[in-house]
């Protein structure tokens, strides 16, 4: 059985702790380096063709419309042979109470049916909010786990949490 992880995070300004920082890499990211470090897996970035607003005020504006309107925002590239892979390990933050946008897109682009999702959500105060279910809504034939919520600004001190959650994947 192979595992992929699909993770879209965002470096730059982010909300962290009650204030705007600078983040030279994504907590999302952070969390995958931890489990690549950890498990043997296959690794797929989300990036969306228009970058979002390097500037946090601006870039939830943009993810608010693009959720209002259930928009589905470019990405580039594909997983080849996405039918190998029994596991997808979905890692993203919490933007408007569900997973960005372009995770959608990428959903959109493959059959998940039989498929086990694990989501991991990255937040500042509102955990999970409503991704799991959005997901088992849309990946109806798809088994998807409660899933794993990890405070951004505690991702750091988190290992033994990431990594027992997906010791089980």
């Amino acid at each position: 059985m192979k595992t992929l992880v699909v993770y879209y995070s965002r470096s730059g300004e982010n909300y962290f702790n009650g204030s705007i920082k600078n983040l030279k890499t994504g907590n999302a990211k952070r969390i995958v380096d931890i489990i690549q470090e950890n498990k043997d897996v296959d690794v797929f970035e989300v990036k969306t063709l228009k970058p979002y607003s390097t500037n946090y005020r601006e870039c939830t504006l943009e993810a608010k419309e693009e959720k209002n309107t259930n928009a589905r925002p470019e990405i580039q590239g594909r997983v080849e042979h996405f039918e190998d892979y029994d596991r997808l390990i979905l890692v993203y933050p919490n933007w408007w109470s569900t997973m960005p946008m372009c995770m959608f897109t990428f959903l959109d682009q493959y059959d998940t049916k039989g498929k086990h999702i694990y989501p991991i959500c990255t937040h500042e105060g509102s955990g999970l909010g409503n991704s799991v279910n959005d997901l088992r809504n849309y990946c109806k034939e798809a088994t998807v786990d409660a899933g794993l919520e990890v405070q951004g600004t505690k991702v750091d001190t988190s290992t033994d949490k990431i990594v027992h959650y997906i010791k089980e994947i």
